[in-house]
């Protein structure tokens, strides 16, 4: 789509690569005082996706919010692709999402353009898809445009999927390849071959609703949505430690070209710096290293299924494009070890 404002260009980063590195994140979560409310029962000490409050004996509410600068250039794709990945916050907790409040940042001399329509239009588009009505939200005059959503949920109390839960020996999935960040950086300097683009826009515009159906179904006991982090970093936050196959964690075909020509994010390289030295990696060249870091927008589920129920979750998802991929166990040692 030929339009007169690159969103890209209006970026100084792209999608979920703009999060606060972890440890920066941490410092900031430090500031903030102890929580003493018996009804919270996820709250930021967590590191989860998402908040969760309790607001009856059977009801919880679960909260998220997500908004990031632009990742790709078409306006509709770029709304669609902050809708998926604000809901996936929901999805991963087990929740199912009730309604969404939309968080917007665009220049103003650029409202006249009509791309602010198409973002709020694709947005809506992907959240009708969810069922999930959009009831409100919030803008600002912004020079970079942002945007993306809060999404407020609902689960049963014992029934929320957290990052706490996996036990050893757990069979570890993955929902969705690798390495959307690789390709939004390609895009962003005009190097992205348009099929590679394609794809990875498909991709990240993907609902995780049926993962996380699927991770109810077969009694998953632990999960979390893998995004800006990169996938080390979320597997970090998921309790119990990991044994991963590297060969066997998919990726978008392609991407190992642009990995050659050097295109990881800044995100992606403060991920690398953050875990490199806690990571046993099993001689993987730091090449192959970073793809494990990439920087993730919309990403997959990362999902932790008891062994014996491992095969069903398998069937559950294996109609899709893209089937949930064995990626490694958990090993019960707080630690994790590559398998290269």
């Amino acid at each position: 789509m030929n339009t007169e404002l690159r969103l890209t260009e209006y970026s100084h980063g792209a999608g979920c690569a703009c999060k606060l590195s972890p440890v920066e994140l941490g410092q900031i979560l430090g500031a903030l005082p102890a929580i003493t409310d018996p009804n919270v029962l996820v709250g930021m000490s967590d590191r989860d996706d998402a908040a969760v409050y309790r607001i009856a004996p059977d009801r919880a509410l679960v909260a998220t919010i997500d908004f990031f600068t632009p990742i790709v250039d078409d306006p509709a794709d770029f709304g669609a692709i902050a809708a998926a990945n604000a809901l996936s916050d929901v999805y991963a907790m087990g929740a199912r999402p009730l309604f969404a409040l939309s968080v917007t940042a665009f220049p103003r001399e650029r409202l006249t353009s009509g791309l602010l329509e198409k973002i709020v239009s694709g947005g809506a588009a992907k959240m009708t898809e969810a069922g999930v009505p959009v009831v409100g939200g919030h803008s600002v005059d912004d020079p970079e445009p942002k945007f993306g959503y809060a999404v407020i949920g609902e689960a049963h109390p014992d029934r929320i999927v957290t990052n706490q839960g996996a036990r050893k020996g757990d069979v570890l999935f993955l929902t969705k390849p690798l390495n959307s960040g690789l390709v939004t950086t390609a895009i962003k300097r005009g190097l992205c071959p348009p099929a590679l683009a394609r794809d990875a826009i498909a991709l990240m515009s993907l609902l995780n609703r049926s993962a996380s159906e699927a991770m109810l179904a077969t009694g998953a006991t632990a999960a979390t949505d893998v995004t800006g982090f990169g996938l080390i970093g979320h597997l970090s936050n998921l309790k119990g430690g990991a044994d991963i196959d590297f060969v066997k964690v998919p990726v978008l075909a392609g991407v190992k070209d642009l990995a050659r020509l050097d295109l990881f994010s800044g995100g992606s390289r403060r991920n690398h710096e953050t875990f490199r030295d806690k990571v046993d990696w099993g001689g993987l060249p730091e090449s192959d290293q970073l793809l494990l870091c990439d920087a993730q927008t919309s990403g997959g589920l990362l999902v932790a299924i008891p062994a014996e129920n491992a095969a069903r979750f398998e069937l559950a998802l294996s109609g899709f494009q893209h089937p949930a991929a064995r990626i490694g166990t958990i090993n019960g040692h707080e630690s994790i070890h590559i398998r290269a």
